[in-house]
């Protein structure tokens, strides 16, 4: 099962015709990987606040298909595609009222706060994130 959440495309969002503005989808998206970590087990504020841990975005390749205008409903599915040894692969896409918007691909690195390098994802972590794994 992919992980679901919905949020509001809200006039900050859009440009002055109504019509969603692109950088304020990856605003929007990394709220969406923050609730997905806490959804796993480990809330942003666990991961870099206690563990030390970060999740930078290392690719993020975006398709549009369809504008999103203010007022919109945004409809976010977030796949699980594939768990590395520090990376996580995963898949987006964002509809509103049952139409796709855009899509992504998109890979995190897990990294320590203090080295500012890669390290493997905790037992626990590891775990969470291959539960969620989609074949």
């Amino acid at each position: 099962m992919p992980f679901r959440t919905s949020r509001p495309l809200r006039f900050g969002d859009c440009d002055p015709s109504g019509i969603a503005y692109f950088p304020s989808y990856l605003n929007i998206l990394v709220g969406v990987l923050e609730e997905f970590f806490g959804d796993a087990g480990a809330s942003w504020k666990q991961l870099v606040g206690e563990r030390r841990i970060g999740t930078p975005t290392v690719r993020l390749d975006l398709t549009f298909a369809h504008p999103g205008f203010h007022g919109d409903m945004l409809d976010f599915e977030l796949f699980v595609r594939r768990v590395g040894r520090s990376s996580l692969d995963l898949e987006h896409k964002v509809s509103a009222a049952g139409t796709l918007l855009w899509s992504a691909r998109h890979s995190v690195v897990a990294t320590s706060l203090d080295t500012h390098k890669s390290l493997a994802w905790p037992d626990d972590l590891r775990a969470a994130l291959e539960s969620r794994l989609e074949t």
